[in-house]
């Protein structure tokens, strides 16, 4: 089936990872996506090399482009920024994060495209916001969300220098808060029959990430201690190794729920009433973190799953690799990974993290070659004109 987004049509002026995920996303949901990529293609199409994937693929491109149609277009040429406002002429959606001034230089501004498509929805994704001194600065999400926004540095630990962000982290959350945003937007325009710009940033996405710590602090003036894991005030809650070497996390987040559990798995009884109050436990957590780290050190950590599994209180979950990630059992019964048909056979992907039960959706085509699509694009668009 195609999806809930079937017959929503989209184009997208996406380069490296923010705007083409969002687009990605419409795509999987059945919106028939076509891609707007210069001579030289969206140069998130290198990241194979970047990563030095063997055969010439990009993975993250693949799975950030699947099931769209490519055109080529000089948006450099005055005839060639005339085909994309004829594309967007009669398009529903507009997804792009060129920057603002990028956007005016070539005449596909919110102001210009709006007036010639007053229905079309107008999906921007900034780095650092669409006003405001910074509202044309460039930025990876690395810079705009990952180290502006605060998640670096509440990240690292006292004296350490701070970690490297995994690719794409904050590019895709930003790019599901603007899905989100245009299909709102596509609720709203079946009331008033206008569509409109709807606007999210890297900086945005960050800071809503750790908003937990940005609104404590906005709101008392305190900032959340950042953790050290020797003394974290709830034992319950803290990170484990066992005997085999693997590690897993307890989040035992309720204090007074999850600490008899605990005190049961490891046949400590003991514990309850050496430390019945949750400020008896946060005064002596140093005391007792390290006698669960000799306790966990016992046991294999399939071991310790087992006495786990007899504890319905007991909430924990392994620390996993990617490699087990992908072995999980749960993981692909939960949706995990999609099939990309690619001629007769099919290619594993990651999947986009929602399902429609009532109207699935499944992926189409894997990502186009640069270009792929241009003639029965163009073709589409005359046919559309006569």
């Amino acid at each position: 089936m195609a999806g809930p987004m079937e017959g929503v049509r989209v184009v997208e002026l996406g380069v490296w990872v923010a705007g083409p995920a969002a687009g990605g996303i419409l795509a999987d949901w059945g919106a028939d996506v076509v891609k707007i990529e210069p001579p030289t293609g969206d140069p998130a199409r290198m990241f194979g090399r970047m990563l030095s994937v063997e055969d010439g693929g990009s993975p993250p491109f693949e799975m950030d482009n699947r099931g769209k149609r490519s055109v080529v277009l000089d948006l450099t040429a005055e005839g060639d920024q005339r085909l994309a406002l004829e594309l967007l002429s009669d398009a529903d959606v507009f997804i792009t994060n060129l920057r603002p001034g990028a956007l005016l230089r070539i005449g596909l501004d919110f102001d210009t495209v709006a007036a010639l498509n007053p229905r079309l929805v107008y999906g921007l994704i900034t780095g650092y916001g669409d006003t405001g001194p910074d509202a044309d600065r460039a930025a990876y999400d690395v810079a705009a969300f990952w180290a502006r926004a605060g998640l670096a540095h509440l990240l690292t630990r006292p004296g350490e220098s701070p970690p490297f962000q995994r690719g794409g982290m904050g590019d895709h959350s930003a790019g599901m808060t603007l899905v989100a945003a245009v299909c709102a937007a596509l609720v709203a325009r079946e009331r008033t029959g206008v569509g409109q710009l709807v606007s999210t940033s890297l900086y945005r996405q960050g800071a809503y990430t750790v908003s937990f710590d940005l609104n404590t602090f906005l709101m008392t003036g305190h900032a959340i201690a950042i953790g050290q894991r020797e003394s974290m005030g709830n034992p319950c809650m803290n990170n484990y190794t066992a005997g085999d070497g693997k590690r897993f996390w307890i989040v035992g987040l309720d204090v007074q729920r999850h600490w008899a559990p605990l005190c049961r798995v490891i046949n400590r009884p003991d514990w309850l009433t050496a430390y019945p109050k949750p400020r008896d436990r946060a005064a002596n957590s140093v005391e007792i973190i390290s006698a669960l780290d000799e306790i966990f050190a016992t046991r294999t950590l399939d071991e310790w799953a087992e006495l786990f599994a007899a504890e319905p209180d007991f909430f924990w979950s392994p620390i996993n690799t990617i490699e087990d990630v992908i072995a999980d059992e749960q993981f692909h019964a939960a949706g995990g990974v999609v099939y990309v048909p690619d001629g007769d056979s099919s290619v594993a992907m990651i999947a986009t993290p929602a399902d429609f039960h009532g109207t699935p959706w499944e992926t189409r085509s894997p990502a186009p070659e640069v270009g792929q699509h241009t003639e029965e694009v163009l073709a589409e668009l005359r046919s559309r004109r006569a």
